[in-house]
């Protein structure tokens, strides 16, 4: 990104409703002069050292303090009780001074213990079987979907959570729209049939929830032409209304969902993968067992796009029918977001150590138009990890209004890493309560907020301080 660009990165944050925007000098990750010691000894950047949690739960800088909102098992506004293993999450504007947070759950069928419908699904005939992606025939319904929750800046205090979407599996993460609605994506590829003939539907597609303080459910109407895969994160350029999407596996492939309708995802449209020019079926793990040459840091690649066909895909075999065309290998491509005309992507298991990698896609001016092939659109390699101290397993990731980069770290102790625009690095938080991963973290519309989730425990926490303004 040029740097003077500022002004208008910060206008389209303030008006998108969340942080999007990003990793300007990420590259320098690879520089260790900018850790001392080991990753927990904070840096001198950012806000200072990270004070001792007296609740030994997250260990924050001074002057910041974190909120405990919710817990897995809570009883929410609609009688049920919250979902377990929050993940991915969606920040919206309210009314007067409220914040609309979509939040993931990514749950499988058989997972009791984290059911929003109790330990033994004993509030299911509670729900109408129709609002119910997959009911599982009542014997095993799915658990995963998403939840709500209406959180006032003003007071400080959440005001409401809800079910927002139910049937649905291990949804993952997903992707924020510019017309205010929240796309989930299941992590999964079940198949009808599964669990003992018990499952109803297949599985592995991606949903749209409407962001809303009232208390309502999504339609749980699959978009089954953004196509049927591991699915983990979407984000929608608002200009020409492409979607991107990510695939979690280690041989992953880059897609592209070009709508017959811009901002109506459910009226059809053309799935395609990423190809590099001239490098057919492109490895860019850079693993050591990788096929092919090191893939470069910081060189731009002209690309194109190949059609994807079958797109429900039955024997879960999209990346491979990508290959086959040309199309690059990833290694699990997870969150990712829209930015200045640039979309920015993670490998959670790329680069030589398999501790992660940032690509960074710049889209062309005539994006999924046929004079795109005079303009092509460009990939770059924009950062990889050499040292797990530095950055390990990046995973969800969001952008300040103030535009530093605020990653989650996938790891059983992981911290809250903040990344200034000139690529300096410095610890926002500590997970020191759980092992487990955090999640899904984003800023309020306002700024003033980051929710962020703690998955094993279900806990999702509210973090305010002295930010940069």
């Amino acid at each position: 990104m040029n740097p003077s660009n500022k002004d208008t990165r910060r206008k389209f944050i303030k008006t998108s409703g969340m942080a999007t925007l990003g990793f300007m000098g990420l590259y320098q990750f690879i520089n260790p002069k900018q850790v001392i010691g080991k990753a927990a000894t904070p840096t001198t950047l950012g806000y200072g050292p990270l004070i001792k949690d007296p609740a030994g739960i997250l260990n924050l800088p001074e002057g910041f303090s974190y909120k405990m909102l919710t817990t897995k098992g809570d009883k929410m506004d609609d009688g049920f009780y919250l979902p377990g293993a929050s993940d991915g999450m969606g920040a919206f504007q309210g009314e007067n001074g409220r914040t609309i947070v979509v939040r993931n759950h990514e749950l499988s069928p058989d997972s009791l213990e984290n059911s929003g419908f109790g330990k033994n699904n004993e509030l299911v005939d509670k729900i109408s079987s129709k609002d119910f992606y997959d009911y599982g025939k009542g014997l095993l319904p799915s658990l995963g979907g998403t939840s709500t929750f209406v959180y006032n800046e003003n007071t400080g205090e959440l005001e409401k959570q809800y079910m927002s979407l139910a049937g649905t599996v291990r949804n993952c993460a997903g992707g924020i729209t510019p017309w205010g609605t929240w796309l989930t994506c299941e992590e999964s590829t079940l198949k009808k049939g599964g669990y003992e003939g018990r499952l109803e539907k297949d599985h592995g597609y991606v949903f749209e929830v409407p962001a809303s303080e009232e208390i309502k459910r999504a339609k749980p109407l699959p978009i089954k032409a953004m196509g049927r895969f591991n699915h983990e994160a979407v984000a929608v350029d608002p200009a020409s209304g492409v979607v991107y999407l990510t695939e979690d596996r280690g041989d992953s492939i880059f897609y592209r969902y070009i709508p017959n309708r811009p901002g109506q995802l459910h009226k059809g449209g053309k799935l395609q993968a990423l190809v590099i020019v001239g490098e057919k079926s492109r490895d860019t793990r850079n693993w050591e067992d990788s096929e092919g040459p090191v893939f470069p840091l910081m060189k731009r690649h002209k690309v194109t796009w190949v059609d994807i066909e079958n797109v429900e895909s039955p024997e879960d075999d999209l990346r491979f029918q990508g290959f086959d065309k040309g199309a690059a290998v990833f290694a699990r491509g997870e969150g990712i977001w829209y930015g200045d005309k640039e979309v920015y992507f993670a490998c959670t298991n790329g680069g030589k150590i398999g501790a992660g990698q940032v690509f960074r896609y710049t889209p062309s001016p005539d994006e999924g138009k046929p004079e795109e092939k005079n303009n092509p659109g460009e990939l770059t390699l924009f950062v990889e990890s050499k040292d797990r101290e530095i950055l390990k397993n990046c995973d969800n990731l969001a952008v300040a209004p103030w535009g530093d980069v605020i990653l989650c770290e996938d790891h059983k102790h992981p911290f809250l890493v903040g990344v200034t625009p000139e690529g300096e690095l410095y610890h926002l938080a500590e997970n020191v309560g759980f092992e487990s991963e955090l999640a899904g973290g984003v800023f309020s519309p306002s700024g003033k907020t980051y929710f962020v989730n703690i998955q094993g425990p279900g806990i999702t926490l509210a973090i305010t301080g002295p930010w940069k303004s």
